[in-house]
């Protein structure tokens, strides 16, 4: 009976040892908690290229969506203004001044925008943007007044005997109903000092004169830097100006300046993803209290207060937000700081050769021997020459069409730079140049250059301390 009874003991051992093992099995995810993950990573990457468009158009664009900063009083200033020719039909001019960044443009386009918004001024109100830039004299600004305000139609091929004729003929082709009632125009002028050198000032005239009579509703906004910009307006013109000024100053202390760069970061109430809105707000506080961070923001205050600069600061920074990464860090913020101020001319050293470097230094050689004197090729030939005889015996001696050669590569590189336009008859070798790098950008450079030798630093660091 015994060897019966093995059998039967060996399957119960083997069934126990079943039982014991099953608790342990690991169980193969399931393809819902795949579905899972897949559908979360994908609502991440929603929000994250949602984050981006916002940023986006908060940092590229002038857009009237953003927010405003220390602009109360100016803001209501230009919303009376602009209300007052809608609405009224007062006609009205002003200037915008401020310095570059300042918040000219989102300043009116903020006016703008809550204007659109008013029940009694929604399509009652034209507009006309020119720019110095773009409308160099009368003609071509005439011809863009037309397009804007689409009456190609109605000029054709008709021949007028002034500036004021045309004008006037385009105002006329506005009038509606019983010709007693116009549509306002509204006429904004960006760079505006540059309108000031054009002949005779024929459009400035025009328009102030047109804003000061009482025929068609007219509003002319200029938008300038120039802090003397009265002073450049003719007699005549200044006579039509109402003289009415908003000075844009960025005034902000270093706590504010914060306090701006938290509103820019942070993401709006309306965001559709609120849990994400809520994790990258509050790591944007995060980061206004980190002390890294604050030394950034800082040295960039210190630098300027345009608000220009902490938008490409933040831009650079952002670009870094993907799925895997998506939130800021300090990180992020000290690379976007270094990629901000990197030195572009520093850079197209580091791709110089060897007999390059060693003409920017020659160079930099006589500018401090000489004072910052200009200098010509031959002088920094005989230079090069003295440095090749004393300390690089080992180097090899380059023939003066070759150096002649490098010299050239460095003038169309835009780091030399020649006095007066050179003539047909002057020699290459004695036209005046000077270099538009100062010591401590080569002195960098040299610092960053792959495979330097030994003697051309020591000859850089030799002739800047003739200092």
């Amino acid at each position: 009976m015994r060897p019966s009874a093995r059998p039967s003991s060996a399957r119960a051992l083997a069934s126990l040892r079943e039982l014991r093992m099953q608790p342990v099995r690991r169980m193969k995810p399931s393809a819902m908690s795949k579905r899972k993950v897949k559908e979360s990573s994908e609502e991440n990457a929603v929000s994250i290229s949602q984050v981006q468009k916002i940023l986006r158009e908060r940092f590229c664009r002038h857009c009237a969506s953003g927010k405003l900063f220390g602009m109360k009083q100016q803001y209501r200033h230009l919303l009376e203004l602009l209300k007052r020719t809608t609405v009224h039909g007062e006609s009205n001019s002003a200037l915008i001044i401020g310095p570059r960044g300042s918040g000219k443009t989102a300043l009116l386009n903020h006016v703008l925008k809550d204007l659109g918004e008013m029940k009694q001024v929604s399509e009652n109100l034209l507009e006309v943007h020119l720019n110095g830039l773009l409308q160099t004299n009368d003609k071509v600004a005439l011809k863009e007044i037309t397009r804007q305000l689409q009456l190609e139609n109605v000029v054709g091929d008709k021949v007028f005997g002034s500036f004021a004729e045309n004008l006037a003929f385009l105002l006329e082709a506005l009038k509606r109903g019983n010709r007693t009632s116009s549509c306002p125009i509204l006429f904004v002028l960006d760079e505006f000092d540059l309108f000031v050198h054009h002949k005779n000032q024929t459009l400035l005239y025009n328009l102030f004169d047109i804003s000061q009579s009482a025929q068609t509703p007219v509003t002319v906004i200029g938008l300038t830097c120039r802090q003397d910009i009265l002073e450049l307006l003719e007699k005549r013109v200044k006579s039509r100006f109402s003289h009415r000024q908003i000075y844009l100053m960025n005034s902000f202390d270093f706590k504010q300046y914060i306090k701006i760069f938290k509103k820019q970061l942070s993401l709006p109430a309306e965001f559709p993803d609120e849990s994400f809105a809520q994790k990258w707000n509050n790591n944007v506080q995060h980061l206004s209290e980190d002390k890294t961070v604050q030394d950034v923001l800082q040295n960039l205050f210190q630098h300027t207060k345009d608000l220009r600069s902490l938008h490409l600061l933040l831009m650079l920074a952002g670009s870094a937000v993907t799925v895997h990464h998506p939130l800021l860090t300090a990180a992020d913020l000290q690379e976007a700081s270094r990629q901000r101020s990197t030195d572009s001319k520093a850079n197209i050293v580091h791709g110089l050769s060897v007999l390059e470097i060693c003409l920017i230094i020659a160079m930099k050689h006589l500018n401090e021997v000489y004072d910052g004197e200009p200098f010509n090729f031959q002088m920094v030939y005989n230079e090069f020459q003295k440095f090749i005889q004393r300390k690089a015996h080992s180097m090899y001696n380059f023939e003066k069409p070759v150096v002649m050669k490098a010299f050239e590569h460095l003038l169309q590189l835009e780091l030399v730079q020649p006095l007066e336009r050179p003539s047909v008859r002057a020699q290459r070798e004695y036209l005046l140049m000077k270099l538009l790098l100062d010591s401590s950008q080569i002195m960098d450079a040299l610092q960053a250059y792959p495979n330097c030798p030994t003697d051309v630093k020591q000859w850089a660091a030799s002739s800047l301390s003739w200092l």
